[in-house]
């Protein structure tokens, strides 16, 4: 049943199709009714977001095979990759999330949870300023699957590259982020875009904003019953047991329906919602009280119901105003996570340059740490590029960032990638000294918390920056980014 809280100050709704039966549990997203005036099958749910959660394997299938490299051009594996990321090949398997012991999931290839889909076409198509070459969203991942077939595992140690990640936290950005905030949260709630009067498309058993806003929630990846669930039972649903004790709990968590196995479609956690999960449980640190994850539920739960109560009719301008209202709180604290990430991971890369410097003087073996290096940078360049691709240009915010992080890495020599030639060959010069590209990462910790109120701060760089420059060594570029 719908909860008062959700009527207030809306007017000329139809309640007719609102009973209690037909909202079962105000707690999980969907059912909802069929409100499509005329509509005559057999469907009963209107919700509907597979597409979305068709993307969500690619994207984690494309990931795994972002490591499959041996470390000489491999034309077969550069098609394959392309196929889970531009193609809508039959037959795709999903080589993740699958099946882990206790944790059984439903569907083992991409048509079963959804057709004809792609990653590619749902990609961000501005330019990326903060890579050289002036590529768009699809571009530069294409740029990068080509570099990752030819690396071994996906790791480029000469210019600091972890394709793997890059790849994977871009993404997470230029189409799961940017879909919903820019699209189906945004121009798709205008008036005269997909009214809820009519059906999606001609034949579809739901209206173009119940829609709409499903294919939203589907691009955050959230269980549908998250709001039963705490962040950290959440998370572990991600890791499918990994770290859960006993493993079989992941199961217990994600399995709403008790038939003993994981349905991807609803019951799975998927990239944006996994991160949410981890900050607000403090899997990644002490936290400080975040509640993305439900915050962010809740507003789209809140906003589906909002719709399901206008009866199939369209929306009036008090709905639309309240439902961009829900619309607003998801998109501020989704580009949160995307803050808190990129904070975490410039924590990551500092703490290790630290460690590689320790390493160095004393002469010791630096391959472990020198990987641990190029994992974290990659993720926090990842996440920087894709906190640039919301409805808001980020100016001189988005510049700052990618001066500080670069085109690529600090390597140890230090030199450092500044330019991609016409071939798609990188261009290195010399960095900056290995003390002041450290400084760079808590310069990038504390404009994070000034333009976006990261809270969670994990993995925060403890001083003051002047302190830190005189420890460091890079005082001179202290304000001057």
């Amino acid at each position: 049943m719908l909860k008062a809280r959700n009527l207030i100050g809306v007017v000329g709704l139809s309640f007719a199709i609102v009973t209690t039966a037909a909202l079962a549990d105000s707690d999980v997203y969907g059912p909802y009714p069929v409100t499509v005036k005329g509509y005559s099958g057999k469907k009963t749910n209107s919700v509907s977001y597979s597409g979305q959660i068709a993307r969500h394997a690619l994207h984690d299938s494309l990931k795994k095979l972002a490591s499959k490299g041996n470390g000489k051009p491999n034309a077969d594996l550069k098609a394959k990759m392309m196929s889970y990321f531009k193609g809508k090949d039959k037959g795709r398997k999903i080589i993740a999330p699958k099946t882990k012991g206790s944790y059984v999931v439903k569907q083992t290839t991409i048509d079963e949870i959804s057709k004809k889909k792609n990653i590619a076409g749902k990609t961000f198509k501005g330019s990326i300023a903060g890579m050289p070459g002036n590529m768009t969203g699809p571009e530069l991942v294409a740029f990068w699957i080509d570099k990752a077939s030819a690396a071994k595992k996906g790791v480029d140690y000469a210019n600091g590259y972890d394709y793997g990640q890059l790849i994977s936290k871009f993404i997470m950005g230029a189409m799961m982020y940017n879909q919903a905030v820019d699209n189906y949260l945004d121009e798709k709630l205008g008036a005269g875009k997909k009214p809820n009067d009519k059906p999606y498309k001609k034949g579809k058993h739901y209206t173009g904003k119940e829609h709409s806003w499903d294919e939203g929630f589907g691009y955050f990846g959230a269980p549908a019953h998250t709001l039963k669930l705490t962040p950290r039972q959440v998370y572990e649903i991600a890791k499918q047991g990994k770290k859960s004790k006993p493993k079989k709990n992941a199961l217990m968590f994600a399995d709403y329906n008790k038939d003993g196995k994981v349905d991807l479609k609803s019951e799975h956690t998927f990239g944006p919602a996994y991160y949410a999960a981890g900050f607000d449980a403090s899997v990644y640190g002490k936290g400080n009280g975040t509640k993305y994850l439900h915050t962010i539920v809740k507003a789209f739960i809140d906003g589906r119901q909002l719709i399901t109560s206008a009866g199939g009719e369209k929306l009036s301008d008090v709905q639309r105003t309240k439902l961009r209202q829900h619309a607003a709180v998801i998109g501020a604290n989704w580009q949160k996570v995307l803050a808190e990430a990129t904070y975490k991971y410039a924590g990551s890369v500092y703490k290790t340059m630290g460690k590689l410097q320790t390493i160095i003087k004393a002469n010791g073996d630096t391959k472990k740490q020198l990987r641990k290096y190029i994992k974290y940078w990659g993720e926090l360049k990842g996440f920087a590029l894709a906190l640039q691709t919301g409805k808001k240009n980020l100016g001189e915010t988005a510049t700052r960032l990618n001066r500080m992080i670069g085109a690529g890495p600090l390597m140890p020599n230090l030199s450092q990638v500044t330019d991609i030639d016409s071939k798609g060959n990188y261009v290195r010069g010399q960095g900056s000294s290995w003390g002041e590209y450290m400084l760079h990462m808590a310069k990038v910790q504390r404009l994070l918390v000034d333009e976006f109120g990261v809270r969670a701060r994990n993995n925060a760089i403890s001083g003051d920056l002047a302190d830190l420059a005189k420890k460091l060594g890079g005082g001179k570029s202290v304000e001057n980014d």
